[in-house]
């Protein structure tokens, strides 16, 4: 019964998304289509009136927009080829107030701002500050997050992409060696309450505190080292948080995992591959491997009763032509584990696989909130 509510509910979407935008589908104006449907699918997804007991609609809508997400790699190459000229790079100014900014953005700014520049988030989900993390891009170019304060000013900045701007010429693609040479010597911990951290970072990153604000530079050791993403965060959002590690619930669970999914998708981008879609599915069975090793304290991709990745796949009745797994575990948000993934040659080829289709992401907590990552990529 259930399985037949399910394709009804997809049929009667089906036939709303051809009578709203077939026009536009049918003129070959994908991109249009496109973002119209994932906005509007997006609005109800998000909307906090919609029942928590509309499992099936959810399930359905969480189905569609993973299907929606290979509209662009099923569009001819002519017409995904004018989609790419569409997206363009911003110009990139010199911070006012801050050494650094993204997409010319800067703390303090409004969100009323940011839209003006960026359009409306494709996504919020809750970060470890107990604040979300907005995503702004175009089909993951132009690729940032933003988060904000109780009057809506921004108080937290992240890119994987070329919009970084600084005062001290620092950009994508800079050398370590310049970073340090700009901006001093990095902190080495940082306190939470009366208990001093100390940061391992094997020189993967820096945090540098500039402008009242924790800034983090991440270094891609295979490109030599250079910048490949930085976060900002406020000063006062991060003292709010206590501890190093944060207490779980499940909306941060869904936070680190749809974040974890973004940053894929713009890192990919940014190396000119295609975006993946979600894979709800495959999202249980990552889910399911990341509590295991939570619970009984180990990290493998082999799980305690002799199981590989493939083998859980199967399990759970998923088929895939082409799957792999990236595990994480420990890392403070999805933000660290992604970049200390893209530092590791054989996760770092799962990323920029060229055959995978599909992306689910599965996160856990253990008894002293220590996260645990999963990706399970696959191509069907």
């Amino acid at each position: 019964m259930r399985g037949l509510t399910k394709i009804l509910v997809l049929l009667c979407l089906v036939g709303f998304i051809w009578y709203k935008y077939g026009e536009d589908l049918a003129d070959s104006n994908y991109q249009a289509a496109y973002e119209d449907m994932q906005s509007d699918i997006r609005t109800v997804i998000n909307n906090p009136n919609v029942s928590t007991s509309l499992d099936t609609l959810q399930d359905g809508l969480d189905y569609l927009v993973g299907e929606l997400n290979q509209v662009l790699d099923r569009i001819p190459s002519e017409d995904k080829q004018q989609i790419q000229e569409q997206v363009e790079q911003p110009n990139l100014k010199t911070p006012d107030k801050q050494s650094l900014s993204v997409y010319n953005i800067e703390l303090g700014d409004s969100k009323e701002d940011v839209e003006k520049q960026a359009g409306t988030a494709k996504r919020s989900s809750y970060n470890e500050y107990g604040v979300k993390w907005y995503a702004y891009h175009k089909n993951y170019h132009n690729f940032f997050m933003a988060a904000y304060d109780e009057n809506e000013k921004v108080v937290g900045l992240y890119t994987n992409q070329d919009l970084i701007s600084a005062k001290q010429g620092i950009k994508l693609g800079s050398a370590k060696d310049t970073v340090l040479k700009q901006f001093g010597e990095p902190i080495t911990k940082i306190r939470k309450g009366f208990v001093f951290y100390q940061l391992q970072n094997n020189d993967e990153y820096h945090l540098f505190h500039l402008d009242d604000s924790y800034v983090t530079i991440f270094y891609d050791k295979h490109e030599d080292n250079t910048v490949t993403a930085v976060q900002i965060i406020s000063e006062e959002l991060e003292e709010q948080k206590k501890d190093f590690y944060v207490e779980a619930s499940p909306q941060l669970k869904e936070g680190f995992e749809f974040q974890l999914f973004d940053l894929t998708n713009a890192a990919r981008v940014e190396h000119n591959l295609p975006a993946l879609s979600w894979d709800n599915t495959v999202k249980e069975t990552a889910r399911d491997h990341s509590s295991d090793m939570a619970a009984n304290n180990y990290f493998d991709h082999t799980n305690l009763k002799g199981q590989s990745p493939f083998d859980r796949m199967k399990e759970d009745n998923i088929r895939f032509r082409v799957a792999g797994e990236n595990l994480a575990a420990g890392q403070l948000s999805s933000i660290f584990a992604h970049e200390g993934l893209m530092n590791s040659l054989g996760h770092r080829e799962n990323i920029l696989h060229n055959d995978f289709e599909s992306l689910g992401v599965g996160v856990a907590f253990n008894s002293e909130y220590k996260p645990y990552y999963t990706e399970n990529f696959l191509t069907k």
